[in-house]
């Protein structure tokens, strides 16, 4: 399996879209890493955008279900469900100041805690419907993933 997923082209891709799922490290690990493996960089923008954008309609249509189901039947979660409901309240301040500016914007901004899955979950907090939220954080996505290829191809250099 691990040579599959190393070896050939489609296994790179699996990778690369499974990686870009991933929250937290979305978009902005998953198109260096399918670019570091060797995969042609429209083929690792391809499968790190869809990967990115897989989960987004799920989070925006199923997030405040899942969020009582689990408070319902989980109630030790509940302090850490509240505090990420709170994260994205406080986040979706600019979200709400700016509407779909702001959306697009903190979504763009490939830093932690930004990115798709953060703007979905601020989508649906601020219950902005699926047909407006979708597109505006495909185009964030996008520009996220500009700003990563210029960051892994040397153009722009980030001193930490």
């Amino acid at each position: 399996m691990i040579d599959w997923l190393t070896g050939t082209v489609v296994g790179k891709m699996c990778a690369t879209f499974f990686i870009s799922m991933l929250p937290v490290v979305e978009l902005r690990f998953g198109l260096p890493f399918g670019i570091a493996q060797g995969l042609e960089y429209p083929l690792a923008l391809m499968a790190a955008l869809l990967g990115n954008m897989a989960p987004v309609p799920f989070i925006i249509v199923y997030i405040k279900r899942i969020f009582a189901w689990m408070r319902m039947h989980m109630p030790r979660m509940n302090a850490l469900l509240t505090k990420l409901e709170n994260r994205a309240h406080l986040k979706g301040e600019t979200v709400e100041k700016y509407g779909h500016w702001g959306l697009l914007l903190f979504v763009a901004i490939p830093l932690p805690g930004t990115g798709a899955w953060t703007g979905a979950l601020i989508a649906a907090l601020l219950n902005i419907r699926t047909a407006k939220a979708v597109p505006v954080i495909l185009i964030g996505v996008c520009i996220a993933a500009a700003i990563m290829t210029l960051v892994t191809y040397g153009v722009i250099h980030i001193v930490l």
